[in-house]
């Protein structure tokens, strides 16, 4: 078994709960873990022997794409897709960052996160 980490993966998008979010949206950043067999592509040195972060990277920006309230729900949807497109994984975790959210009553926060695995 191997550990892909595709670490940092920058997004704009409007996710969140007050319309502002919704309407100027922010930044976010995605870490993703993804543990698949990679001992074909260790021998194979083939692209097509391993999961393509590349690929892995179009398909989490496509869902950062669809508007969400929560981060859970980004979350969750990431992990499915992953699952859905990626045969070979037997293990996934996504970490889901938003960067300078707004917060009801002031204040500054750096930025507030999500982590599902499955």
């Amino acid at each position: 078994m191997g550990l892909i980490e595709i670490e940092g993966m920058d997004f704009f998008a409007y996710h969140g709960c007050f319309k502002e979010e919704r309407v100027i949206g922010t930044r976010f950043t995605v870490d993703a873990w993804l543990t698949t067999d990679t001992s074909e592509s260790e021998t194979s040195d083939s692209l097509k022997d391993t999961v393509n972060y590349q690929a892995v990277y179009a398909l989490l920006r496509q869902e950062m794409e669809l508007h969400s309230h929560l981060l859970e729900h980004v979350a969750r949807r990431m992990v499915d897709a992953l699952y859905r497109d990626f045969k070979t994984l037997t293990h996934v975790k996504i970490k889901v960052s938003k960067l300078n959210p707004a917060l009801a009553h002031g204040g500054k926060i750096r930025q507030v996160s999500v982590t599902l695995e499955r």
